[in-house]
């Protein structure tokens, strides 16, 4: 195979990757990868090494690499028409399909699709939308946005606030000043052992209620949540969370945005998580899932109350002021068409919900029993190790240990990856959709020796 041998170096002098240690690696101390191909739940290096991607890129390949009818609607776009703008009422024939097929595909109660890029753009448009919103209704003190501890919403200036990770905060002069946050719904970080889920989850309805009345019920526009913490530790909820967050933000009319970035389009083995949750937001934001990341594409789907009063707006106002050069990009929309038609075709959300159910058994079986494993959790296409010192009294190990980071290189020396999830000693796993029970089973058979291997 011919190798271009300057690519190291020019990797090295030229590239800027995001959530990297600059210095490290720019003096060459940090390992680089040069990804070459990929197919399945399989990724190849340019040295030909072959690795099981176990987390589907970054939580987004749900349908496996190397899908030709993917590639093959995105050639076919680009040939017919690679660009128009969505600006002033144009469109697309793939990017107005695309938004029909989103809207039959989610909850009920929902009214409109606009189209962006990325999950931190969709955001950075509901908090627009979110403010808009309450300017047209005559409230402009309601504009405070609650999300929680742990949560992941985005990296740009208003959604790296919604995120509720230390690392996205420091040295950015974040959270800006209309984000506050509370307690994350994460049971295994509890603050009382004998607190049962039931209690927990009153616990931190009565932490949100007391929130919003420091705060002032007039100032707080909206409340952001993942259904499933995603970075921040995937964490599913505990039993009955989001029916009691609903409860509190309906009594003070605080609107609700449901982030899908990751559970969206079937990880959870159902269509959406608000679906497996019993959610009703007012607005859904998607994007990797939405093309399998064979493109960039995200939305902010728009509830009916909302949309309303978004009309309302621009019969007072005129047109709405917001907008993005590649929003509803045609290649992006075709991708998205293909990925969903392939959804459906090859009933993966079903398979996300059965395989993910083998696969979280799996790693229980595997990893259950060990003295450092504190907590095996997941839900559908998702899974997460949690490692402590002492496992019944859910001691920590210290972060300078960096046991998760070294875990999951040892899980890459056997030729998986697992991703070491900020804020913790937490193994990440969220595989694509078209892993094999066979292939699930590798997966936790090679984390337990990973495992083997740095804590014995």
């Amino acid at each position: 195979m011919l190798r271009n041998d300057q690519l190291d170096k020019w990797d090295r002098e030229n590239f800027f990757h995001p959530s990297t240690h600059l210095a490290q690696f720019a003096r060459g101390e940090a390992p680089n990868r040069v990804i070459r191909t990929g197919s399945g739940c399989h990724i190849e290096d340019r040295d030909g090494t072959r690795l099981l991607d176990a987390f589907a890129g970054l939580y987004c390949v749900n349908v496996g690499y190397g899908r030709q009818e993917i590639a093959e609607a995105i050639a076919e776009q680009a040939r017919e028409l690679a660009y128009y703008h969505a600006y002033v009422g144009h469109g697309t024939e793939a990017s107005i399909t695309l938004a029909k097929m989103i809207l039959d595909r989610s909850p009920e109660g929902m009214s409109k699709v606009y189209f962006g890029q990325s999950g931190s753009d969709a955001n950075e448009t509901n908090i627009k939308l979110v403010w808009y919103y309450n300017n047209i209704l005559g409230r402009p003190e309601k504009k405070k946005i609650i999300s929680r501890w742990r949560g992941y919403h985005g990296s740009g200036l208003m959604t790296g606030s919604l995120t509720g990770l230390e690392l996205f905060h420091k040295k950015f002069d974040l959270p800006l000043a209309q984000v506050i946050h509370t307690d994350a719904p994460y049971y295994y970080r509890r603050p009382a052992d004998d607190m049962s889920e039931a209690q927990f989850t009153a616990y931190l309805a009565a932490e949100l209620e007391a929130l919003i009345e420091r705060e002032g019920p007039d100032t707080i526009a909206a409340f952001i949540g993942e259904p499933v913490l995603g970075t921040g530790g995937i964490v599913p909820p505990p039993e009955g969370y989001w029916e009691a967050i609903q409860k509190v933000l309906d009594k003070h009319d605080i609107l609700l945005i449901a982030d899908e970035v990751v559970t969206g389009f079937g990880r959870l083995g159902t269509m959406f998580g608000s679906d497996h949750y019993g959610i009703k937001p007012d607005l859904i934001t998607i994007a990797k899932g939405l093309t399998s990341a064979y493109a960039p594409l995200s939305g902010s789907i728009v509830g009916d109350k909302m949309w309303k009063v978004l009309e309302q707006g621009t019969d007072e106002n005129g047109p709405i002021g917001h907008g993005w050069t590649y929003s509803a990009h045609p290649i992006g929309a075709a991708a998205g068409i293909a990925n969903l038609e392939l959804i459906d075709k090859l009933d993966m959300v079903t398979s996300a919900g059965e395989v993910g159910a083998h696969f979280n058994a799996a790693m229980r079986d595997a990893l259950g029993d060990h003295p450092n494993v504190g907590d095996i959790r997941g839900e559908g296409m998702l899974c997460a190790v949690e490692f402590a010192k002492d496992r019944d009294t859910r001691t920590l190990f210290d972060a300078a240990d960096k046991v998760g980071p070294q875990v999951a290189a040892a899980l890459l020396g056997h030729g998986v990856i697992g991703r070491a999830m900020p804020q913790g000693d937490i193994l990440g796993f969220a595989p694509p959709f078209c892993l094999t029970r066979e292939e699930a089973e590798e997966v936790a058979a090679k984390t337990a020796k990973a495992v083997a291997e740095v804590l014995g």
